[in-house]
C-alpha cells in the first residue's frame, strides 16, 4: 500500500485523544448554517411543520460538519459512512419536508440519480479526490445531499406502490454496495491506509465496519419508511393525502 499524505478538508487525522476537541470553525460554513437557521426561524410565521423540518435538518448539517464527526470522517472510512448516512438518511428526508410538494416526482429516475451519485463517490479513486481537494469534496457533499433531498421529494409525492417501489430500490442498492465493500478483501480507500491504526483497527477492519453499516442499518432505514407507507394504506392515511 502506498501512503500519500492526505488534505482533507476536515483537517488531518485525529487520534483518539485529541478528536472530542475537533470542531470545524470554517467561517463560511458558519454563515451559511447560520442562514439556514435564519430561513427556518423565520419561516415558521408561514409554515410551522417545513420550519421545524428545515430547523431539524441545520442540526444534522452541525453534526456532520461542525461536530468532532467531522474530523472522524478523515480518520476512519466507518466515520466517513456514517457521515453520508446521516445526510442520505436525517438531512435530506428533512430538507425534502420542508419544500414545497413536487407535482411530477419522477421517482424511478431519482432513485437512479441517487444511487448512481452515491455508489461513484464510492469507488476509490473519486473518494481519494475528495479528501485531497476542497473543491472536490464540497462536489460530493452537495451532490450527495442534493440527490438524496429529489428522492425523498420524490418518495414524498408518491403513492404507496411507487414510493415503495422507490424504497425497496434504495435499500437493495445499498445493501449491494455495502456487501461489495464488505467483502472485497482488500483496502480499497487509500487516504485510511495509514489513519485507522491509532483507532486500533486495520484499513481492512475499518472498511468492513463501513460496509457492515450500509448493509444493515443504513438498508433497513429505508425498508423502516416502506413498511410506514404500506401501513398508511391500511390505516387510511395514504387516502388523506394530498393530491
Amino acid at each position: 500500500m502506498t501512503i500519500t499524505p492526505w488534505t482533507p478538508y476536515c483537517g488531518p487525522a485525529p487520534d483518539p485523544a485529541d478528536v472530542l476537541g475537533r470542531w470545524n470553525g470554517d467561517p463560511v460554513l458558519l454563515t451559511g448554517l447560520g442562514l439556514l437557521v435564519a430561513w427556518g426561524v423565520f419561516g415558521a410565521i408561514k409554515n410551522r411543520s417545513g420550519a421545524r423540518a428545515l430547523l431539524g435538518a441545520a442540526g444534522v448539517l452541525v453534526v456532520v460538519f461542525i461536530s468532532p464527526l467531522c474530523a472522524l470522517s478523515s480518520a476512519l472510512f466507518a466515520a466517513r459512512t456514517l457521515h453520508h448516512l446521516l445526510l442520505l438518511l436525517a438531512a435530506a428526508p428533512l430538507l425534502a419536508l420542508s419544500l414545497p410538494r413536487l407535482k411530477t416526482p419522477r421517482l424511478g429516475l431519482a432513485t437512479a440519480v441517487q444511487a448512481m451519485v452515491f455508489w461513484a463517490w464510492h469507488a476509490p479513486d473519486l473518494y481519494a479526490a475528495a479528501l485531497s481537494s476542497d473543491a472536490v469534496y464540497w462536489l460530493m457533499q452537495v451532490t450527495v445531499l442534493g440527490s438524496a433531498v429529489w428522492f425523498w421529494a420524490a418518495v414524498r409525492a408518491s403513492n404507496a406502490p411507487a414510493a415503495v417501489m422507490g424504497l425497496l430500490a434504495a435499500m437493495l442498492l445499498m445493501g449491494l454496495l455495502g456487501a461489495l465493500i464488505v467483502f472485497a478483501g482488500e483496502p480499497l480507500y487509500a487516504p485510511h491506509f495509514a489513519s485507522t491504526l491509532a483507532w486500533g483497527m486495520t484499513p481492512l477492519e475499518d472498511q468492513q465496519g463501513a460496509g457492515l453499516i450500509m448493509w444493515a442499518p443504513a438498508a433497513a432505514a429505508y425498508l423502516l419508511v416502506a413498511l410506514w407507507r404500506v401501513a398508511g394504506l391500511f390505516d387510511g392515511r395514504e387516502a388523506a393525502r394530498p393530491a
